[in-house]
């Protein structure tokens, strides 16, 4: 047989140069590398001369390194070296010597006022970082009484009134205080505030976890030489934005204040409102590192008192670091937060807050945030608007009803092109739809396709609109819109009667007040539409009643969303749309209140009630 020559296979050579760095990072990248393994951060420390003890091996790598230095090679850093502990140290004096600061940090919490003020200073130092931390101020000076007393105040600058500090208590402490001191030491702090300083607000407490939260709230802490409590006065005085006009519900006929930042006046303008002595506010601070104040307001004679107690037991089982918004709030409490409808009303008016809480209801105030939020709510509550009691029984009537037509407008339309044009054609005239099919001849796309496309071009530019600041996010928006529509018709990407469909929709998103619901059913319109289109008014049809089954199984702390509707109860002459102000008798059966009436059947002195009634108290 004839010897078959074996070919031999010759390995790759390795190019040179650039090729060759191009070979390495391929076969690096197409390759599986084990990670090396990295060695942790050591803080070596040279040791400073021979110890006794050593052993021969140490000698021996001595020996070698003088031989490597004579060998011209390099030293290895990390020879003679170990590792050594990093500890912080430092120190204070007192009456007894030096001692060394704790390594934990000091915590406020289960920490007493010490009678020595070395000891206080070293507190107040460790719990603030001082001297690091530039925004704590710590002013020390000498209380002129008879014998005079070292003190000093702490406070917060940026968050404190330097002038009141200075007048109310710098002052009258260093130089309107030169009397004798008739009262012992303990007893020196409630000396000094029924004596000498004239704040409206001085509380005295020997717990720094007090001093902290009142010294982190824009309040003075005042330490005194020999004296286990301090003294808290308050002196708030950070810069604040003033009473505006609301920004998301604005009326012509109606009062034009809206909420700020500030807690107290917030709560200040409802009480301008509501000028009555059961007007309870209750406050708490909710948060593990941050200490928010979160108010709730209700009239004590009127709303449940299950409804107040489960307010405050949802509020303090909150368990979070920081809530920095009323919406963060309303996640925490709220009963569905995986449904789309909101179930906590949110405004910005003091005269929303005041009819509410009148009607029994609870007002949820968060520090440094304008919303105000209103438990329980109602689906037709979060339709109304502060507007529709202001005008006239017709005229109020006319808008809720235009309202009505609005969220249908929003939530259908879509859906319903979407199902005719697909599904459906011999439901609409024969004119009609030789016309639409006229519009759409050019147009490459089907129909639920051009529909999701400009939907999305218009939440696109309604979004870029809200976030671009001034005048310029409406004439984005406006002119966006312009362009875009008629671009598109004249590239025939989309037909004329969707741009149409799709306007009238945005624009009946707008009509509705509130602007979570909004939200809510923009998004409940994208499923409408792809029920639509994948089912026709059958699959309308099905998610409308779903959406209905969804918000009757909704409550809002304890309310049904659909109340008096699902279930059925008594309902007042103000749902959908309303009766005249002189009806409105009682007050919502499902808030089930203290006090059912809110005005006699004859509210209306001047009337002349009938014979029949003359002689009953209800209607006196």
């Amino acid at each position: 047989m004839p010897q078959e020559n074996k070919k031999t296979e010759k390995s790759p050579i390795p190019p040179t140069g650039f090729v060759q760095k191009l070979w390495e990072m391929s076969k690096n990248t197409l390759t599986f590398k084990a990670e090396k393994q990295r060695e942790g951060f050591i803080l070596l420390g040279v040791e400073d001369g021979p110890s006794k003890g050593k052993s021969q091996a140490e000698d021996n790598n001595k020996t070698k390194d003088k031989s490597r230095k004579k060998a011209g090679k390099r030293e290895d850093p990390r020879v003679n070296k170990k590792p050594i502990r990093v500890q912080r140290l430092s120190s204070y004096n007192n009456n007894k010597g030096v001692e060394e600061k704790p390594e934990k940090r000091v915590s406020p919490e289960n920490l007493l006022v010490d009678p020595q003020l070395k000891i206080n200073k070293y507190y107040i130092e460790e719990i603030y970082s001082l001297p690091k931390n530039k925004d704590i101020i710590l002013r020390e000076f000498t209380i002129s009484l008879k014998p005079p007393l070292k003190a000093f105040a702490v406070f917060m600058e940026g968050l404190s009134d330097k002038n009141i500090i200075n007048d109310v208590v710098l002052k009258p402490l260093m130089i309107l205080s030169n009397l004798e001191e008739k009262t012992d030491l303990y007893n020196l702090a409630e000396y000094i505030k029924d004596n000498i300083l004239p704040g409206n607000q001085v509380e005295i407490t020997n717990e720094y976890r007090k001093i902290v939260e009142s010294v982190n709230y824009g309040g003075t802490a005042v330490f005194i030489e020999g004296s286990p409590y301090c003294l808290l006065v308050e002196t708030k005085g950070w810069d604040r934005r003033a009473v505006g006009k609301p920004a998301t519900e604005q009326v012509i006929r109606g009062p034009h204040e809206a909420f700020n930042e500030t807690l107290r006046s917030n709560t200040g303008l409802v009480r301008k409102l509501i000028r009555n002595e059961k007007l309870i506010t209750e406050m708490f601070p909710l948060g593990e590192r941050n200490k928010t104040n979160i108010a709730i307001m209700y009239i004590e004679d009127i709303a449940n008192p299950e409804l107040v107690r489960e307010v405050k037991r949802r509020i303090n089982s909150i368990k979070t670091d920081f809530v920095a918004e009323s919406g963060i709030l309303e996640q925490f409490i709220e009963d569905h937060p995986l449904m789309p409808s909101p179930q906590v009303l949110s405004t910005e008016r003091p005269d929303r807050v005041a009819a509410f809480l009148v009607e029994g209801r609870v007002a949820i105030f968060v520090d440094g945030n304008p919303n105000i939020l209103i438990v329980p709510t109602t689906l037709f509550s979060l339709l109304h608007s502060a507007e529709d009691y202001y005008l006239r029984m017709p005229y109020g009537n006319f808008v809720r009803l235009l309202r009505v037509v609005a969220v249908f407008i929003a939530i259908m339309t879509p859906s319903i092109y979407v199902a005719i044009i697909t599904f459906h054609q011999e439901m609409i005239p024969t004119e009609l739809i030789l016309a639409i099919a006229a519009s759409r001849e050019t147009v490459p796309f089907p129909t639920i396709l051009e529909v999701m496309m400009m939907e999305l071009a218009f939440e696109l530019i309604r979004e870029a609109g809200v976030r671009v600041p001034g005048v310029i996010g409406n004439t984005i928006g406006i002119v966006g819109a312009l362009i875009l529509g008629q671009a598109a018709v004249q590239a025939g990407i989309v037909s004329p009667i969707l741009i149409i469909v799709v306007a009238v929709t945005g624009l009946a998103s707008f009509a509705i007040p509130n602007y979570s619901l909004s939200f809510a059913f923009r998004g409940v319109r994208f499923i409408f539409t792809l029920l639509a289109a994948g089912f026709g008014f059958f699959g309308v049809s099905a998610g409308l009643f779903l959406l209905l089954t969804t918000m009757c199984s909704m409550k809002s702390f304890g309310v049904p969303m659909l109340s008096p509707i699902g279930p059925r109860t008594k309902a007042g002459p103000d749902l959908v749309l309303r009766g005249p102000m002189w009806s409105m008798e009682e007050r919502p059966d499902s808030l089930d209140t203290l006090d059912r009436q809110r005005q006699p059947r004859v509210s209306r002195g001047w009337v002349k009630p009938k014979k029949e009634d003359q002689d009953n108290e209800q209607y006196r």
